[in-house]
């Protein structure tokens, strides 16, 4: 939509304002800027609207609008007089308008920074937060647009407006005025508005999962008429499974007499079905899925799946018929799994949904499962499947052109039915927000993830998303940062899934080993020491022992202090013929939950070689208990979370459409529910619950919470491994993110003595000006001197350097500097390249300088060539590098590693985000793996490592407080026993990248 010149002379239409949005319902609209197209739309809007919030709109009975209201409603210059609407369907819902107003409320222009702001909501509609997101939008134009504070003018009565500006978290005024409220607020975001917004985005998109995860009814679009073909394998999966909603199969081409397909009501379309329907899975070729989507759109269904391939996935035609796709469903306010989706699962006993093409529906657990491929959720459903392991809920999302795994993350952050997270993921549209998302979840419950495509640079076919260009070793890093469990592989992934979801945490690092083979000890003891574990020695049983020998054993090892794990080794019992006995599966896994069960919370594993029914009697062994009663009220909350976590954990508004709960209600029930084989861990109260010693709460599992006293505390699912190295490996994930999490539960800080060295607004001003000087308008370096200024600002002080074009002025620039000195080759093919020769230190005095400077010459080339410099000497240490940079997609990122081609050659450099706390700069350089040179290794003096930890959170500030920084590289910084040396550092500036997780709430548009 285009504003004719009369609506805007100055400013053309802000399309950069339009986004779609989650509503609290979790259903979406669209939020663009009025026009003057809008005004039969408007007209209609109004017309719905009762007249009491006609009235609260405008202080007196208004019925209609005037054609010269309707005039001034839909004519802005975007800049002094703004109006928003929130669109269904292309309808209105709501609006908001600004105006600019001078001190006395008067109309006025910049540089007035003070507007009067008034909202309008459909009454169908009140209740959704549909002002709320208005609030946030319009806050945001205002703000661009150089307004600083809103002022509302609002009747007593109007709880509903009052509560919309109370609750926004932004600093207000309030006064009672001539019989109204009269509101004042500051726009400038704060620590609470932002925690609103985070809170508030959270349970719309949870909301909004748990929608598609939840329907009270759905309808197969595409169910063939016989047997066979994609639709009618989705319908056969969904009575299979025992779904407890309405279904309907739909296809256009069914004859007019059918009235029934494989025992359900069959239709031609939505419009004969005499209900609403809450989910489609649409299963037709894509050139008939626009005419689907509008069928559902129109019969207000709440979300789609969407089967139909030929999407990105088939190149650019194909990408643009998937983002039409998305916009088409999201104005009908639906959000879609898909295109290109293998369907998701939900085994909760009030749902048993598998709208699938998995032909067998797994079996209940606490695990939640997402993926961007259908191969692999059909290899990882059939491997939990193998092993016994149950899921609480199921998606695969294939292109992923909507629901992402940041909407998977916010759901599962708060689902009672889902203890661990685990995710495939092949891109990232949105590295910041997943890393939030991440770091809040995996405060309460582990994050296992493994990522696909890591090398290839691009993007996999059908995910058109943003291409992050920053290596994986850095994805990793942040990732662990976050309290992510990156794992290698899916195997990996299931290996940590089935420990997390069945077993308490370790409070540490120390493992006991026990079990019937010597051999098979030592394999699992060299690989517990390749972990990082501390093992003890193993304990042999024998290849004598008997099941109650294990008991025993085991029995004694959970009960000794000086282990916080334990793994078990078996080997099958040799029979007295000689002949191995394969089948005391059953016996063996008795012995042992019967161990755990009367023992202390500690994490146990086995590792079994052809011992036959023993992995699935150890999963049904605990398969039987009813989970515990938890509600989203009685999670533990740590302090890391923030405060949008502990506002994300209120209940949300029931929904009163049949067979659908949001996940609130869902904490809420009783009752017994299907056993699943992880389900014996959230129903324990007792410390074998898996609670540990150390008060690290058992993998989702509320520190807080109790057990139901009728119910007799069971053992958790012992997880089963065919390999020593795949049960270490899943038992080291669980130490590291056990570690993170008592850790996490007191976050970092960033120290109060570097407000009192820093110059914000003296480095602004500097940036201001280079930029306004750079000849490129996409930015430029900064010379060693400008560096040196701007650095200094954040108390960053670099050595000088002074230029030595000829040896007469490096001889003068040592007199200044005094000697010793060093003189460097800075061209920047020799920069940081020591071991070419073009550095030479200690320079003792003149004719050593003299020497040395002909040296270089004679060996490198001319001095104009070289740029040769002389700098004084710096105290011996180790040489390290420090960098910070920006990531269009990732954000900006602080990096430390030891200068010199070894570490490079190495990968060993460690990276965390920006902000880095106090906890974040000290795990830093001590997370490479040279870093035992910083600590005194091999008998040398250890470093000053305090001075390089406040050395990393200075630059920290710096580009986090400037994002035109988008570049730093202090290189080498030379640390020693007391202090440390900058001696080179090289800055760009340019315009800052957009950031995508900051501002008001919005889906991605990609």
């Amino acid at each position: 939509m285009e504003p004719t010149p009369e609506q805007s002379p100055h400013h053309a239409y802000p399309d950069h304002w339009e986004a779609d949005v989650v509503l609290r319902d979790g259903g979406t609209a669209r939020i663009r800027p009025i026009t003057t197209d809008d005004a039969e739309r408007l007209v209609s809007f109004y017309e719905q609207v009762s007249d009491e919030s006609k009235y609260y709109r405008f202080f007196a009975p208004y019925p209609r609008l005037s054609d010269r209201d309707v005039h001034r409603f839909t004519h802005h210059d975007y800049v002094d007089r703004v109006g928003l609407a929130v669109t269904i369907g292309g309808e209105f819902i709501g609006t908001v308008r600004y105006d600019r107003i001078d001190d006395r409320g008067r109309p006025a222009s910049a540089p007035a920074d003070e507007a009067e702001v008034a909202f309008l909501v459909q009454d169908a509609h009140q209740g959704r937060g549909v002002a709320s997101a208005l609030l946030e939008h319009i806050a945001a134009v205002a703000r661009e647009r150089g307004i600083r504070r809103f002022a509302a003018e609002v009747l007593p009565a109007n709880n509903k407006m009052i509560k919309v500006f109370r609750d926004g978290g932004y600093t207000q005024r309030r006064s009672f005025e001539d019989g109204s409220v009269h509101l004042t607020l500051d726009l400038e975001p704060t620590e609470k508005s932002l925690a609103v917004q985070r809170g508030r985005e959270q349970r719309a998109e949870a909301r909004s999962v748990q929608r598609l995860l939840a329907p009270g009814s759905v309808a197969v679009i595409g169910t063939g008429r016989t047997p066979g073909g994609v639709g009618r394998t989705v319908l056969r999966n969904l009575l299979a499974a025992g779904y407890t909603g309405r279904t309907y199969a739909v296809n256009r081409a069914f004859d007019e007499g059918l009235a029934t397909l494989d025992g359900v009501p069959a239709h031609r379309s939505l419009g004969e079905i005499d209900e609403q329907v809450d989910l489609a899975v649409i299963a037709v070729p894509a050139h008939r899925v626009p005419e689907a989507v509008a069928d559902c759109g129109e019969h207000g269904v709440q979300g789609l799946v969407v089967l139909s391939a030929g999407y990105a996935e088939r190149g650019a035609e194909g990408r643009e018929l998937q983002r039409e796709l998305v916009r088409q469903a999201r104005s009908y306010g639906m959000r879609i799994i898909g295109p290109n989706a293998f369907g998701i699962i939900n085994t909760a006993e009030t749902v048993r949904l598998n709208a699938s093409l998995a032909p067998e529906s797994p079996a209940r657990g606490r695990i939640g499962l997402f993926t961007q491929s259908g191969a692999i959720g059909i290899a990882l459903l059939s491997g939990l499947h193998r092993r016994g392991a149950g899921l609480s809920s199921f998606i695969s999302a294939g292109n992923r052109a909507d629901v992402s795994g940041n909407d998977f993350l916010q759901y599962s952050f708060e689902d009672p039915d889902t203890d661990v997270a685990l995710l495939y993921l092949e891109s990232l549209g949105n590295p910041r927000k997943f890393t939030r998302l991440a770091r809040r979840t995996a405060a309460v419950k582990p994050v296992v993830v493994v990522k696909g495509a890591r090398h290839s640079g691009t993007n996999p076919p059908g995910h058109a998303v943003p291409v992050s260009r920053i290596p994986d070793t850095t994805v990793s890093a942040l990732m662990r940062q976050a309290g992510v469990i990156r794992v290698d592989t899916v195997t990996e992934m299931v290996d940590a899934g089935l420990l997390l979801a069945g077993q308490p945490l370790p409070a540490g690092p120390r493992v006991a080993i026990l079990g019937n083979s010597e051999s098979l000890g030592l394999l699992t003891y060299d690989a517990c020491l390749a972990e990082g574990l501390r093992p003890r020695p193993p304990v042999d049983l024998t290849t004598a022992a008997s099941p109650q020998d294990f008991r025993d054993a085991l029995a004694e090892a959970l009960a000794d202090g000086t282990c916080d794990a334990v793994i078990v080794t078996a080997i099958p019992w040799v029979g007295e013929n000689g002949e191995a006995e394969t089948g005391d599966g059953q016996v063996l896994a008795e012995a042992l939950t019967k161990a755990v069960a009367g023992g202390s919370a500690k994490p146990v594993a086995v590792v079994h070689v052809e011992i036959g029914g023993l992995a699935e009697a150890l999963a049904a062994a605990s398969s039987t208990a009813a989970p515990r009663p938890r509600t989203a009220a009685s999670r533990t909350v740590s302090p890391e979370a923030g405060a949008d976590r502990a506002a994300a954990t209120a209940p949300e508004a029931t929904n009163d459409r049949a067979g659908t709960t949001t996940p609130a209600t869902a904490a809420a029930r009783t009752g017994p529910t299907a056993p699943g084989p992880a389900t014996a861990t959230a129903a324990l109260g007792t410390p074998a619950s898996g609670t540990p010693a150390s008060g690290t709460p058992a993998s989702g599992t509320p520190a807080d919470a109790t057990a139901d006293p009728e119910t007799p505390p069971r053992p958790g699912r012992i997880p089963a491994y065919p390999a020593a190295e795949r049960a270490v490996r899943a038992l080291a994930e669980a130490v590291k993110y056990a570690q993170w999490r008592r850790q996490a539960a007191v976050p970092g800080k960033i120290p109060e003595f570097l407000d009192d060295t820093i110059d914000e607004a003296g480095a602004a001003a500097l940036i201001e000006a280079q930029l306004a000087t750079a000849p490129d308008p996409r930015g430029r370096p900064l010379t060693h001197d400008e560096a040196r200024e701007l650095l200094g600002r954040y108390g960053i002080d670099v050595r000088p350097t002074l230029p030595a074009p000829d040896p007469e002025a490096a001889v003068a620039a040592a007199a200044r500097l005094g000697y010793p000195v060093a003189l460097k080759t800075t061209a920047p093919h020799l920069r940081h390249r020591a071991d070419l020769g073009g550095v030479r230190l200690d320079v003792a005095d003149e004719e050593a300088l003299r020497r040395a400077y002909g040296e270089l010459t004679d060996l490198l080339g001319k001095p104009a060539e070289l740029l040769p410099v002389v700098q004084a000497m710096a105290p011996r240490g180790v040489d390290t590098v420090v960098r910070a940079s920006i990531d269009a997609a990732a954000g900006a990122i602080l990096s430390f590693g030891l200068a010199g081609a070894p570490s490079e050659l190495l990968g060993d450099t460690a990276h965390r985000l920006v902000p880095a706390t106090d906890r974040d700069a000290a795990e830093l350089i001590r997370s490479i793996r040279a870093a035992p040179v910083l600590f005194g290794w091999r008998g040398s003096a250890p470093v000053d490592t305090a001075a390089l930890e406040e050395l990393l959170l200075r630059l920290s500030r710096l580009v986090d407080d400037h994002p035109e920084v988008v570049s730093v590289a202090l290189e080498p910084v030379v640390v020693a026993p007391q202090g440390l040396t900058v001696l080179g550092a090289s800055v760009r500036l340019a315009p800052p990248p957009a950031r995508s997780d900051v501002g008001p709430r919005r889906l991605p548009n990609y």
